[in-house]
């Protein structure tokens, strides 16, 4: 047994290489998170029609101003590439020819069950570190919407919870209105 095994850490670049080469395929449920390559959880049906009722609550208010993008990737750093389930974009990403970067976010959101624990403090910490301005976890578990705003170092300094009957406005566009039963299958 190994006192200090060592493990290799990989960057973007060799991550998307292994795609490239056939290791993963597209449908293949992989993230690269702080280097390391992460197996998600197969997508439920609450996680799954949540997803679709916030793609449609979304898409019905976009009106040209932004774009959304479900279940994509956003390059976070050397590091780290998740496929966050939903993030609004400007309009001028249809044009980038690159996936979207933190400066390009205008929301990040997750979907949680089974990864609650693991968005609320991996994800959360590594999207604040790395600017994401406004990041949603849609509480499965408890059916809140939690919401985060005001990145500094590894957290957010703002935090919100929503309750069902309760309705979240995204800080980039506080005429779009998500309201917390509309989403939560």
């Amino acid at each position: 047994m190994l006192a200090h095994a060592q493990t290799y850490r990989f960057t973007v670049e060799e991550y998307r290489k292994l795609g490239e080469v056939g290791l993963f395929d597209e449908d293949d449920r992989v993230e690269l998170i702080n280097g390391e390559i992460i197996v998600m959880s197969p997508i439920g049906y609450r996680h799954g029609q949540t997803v679709t009722n916030l793609v449609e609550c979304l898409m019905e208010q976009a009106r040209r101003r932004f774009m959304v993008s479900p279940q994509n990737p956003v390059e976070l750093d050397q590091y780290s590439e998740p496929q966050p389930d939903i993030v609004l974009v400007p309009r001028s990403m249809r044009t980038a020819k690159r996936h979207p970067l933190p400066a390009d976010v205008l929301l990040l959101i997750e979907v949680a069950d089974t990864s609650l624990p693991y968005d609320r403090e991996t994800k959360l910490a590594i999207y604040a570190r790395t600017g994401i301005r406004e990041f949603w976890i849609v509480n499965l578990r408890d059916n809140v919407l939690e919401t985060f705003r005001a990145p500094q170092g590894e957290a957010y300094t703002h935090a919100r919870t929503f309750a069902l009957g309760e309705t979240a406005h995204p800080e980039a566009f506080d005429d779009v209105t998500v309201p917390v039963a509309d989403i939560i299958a």
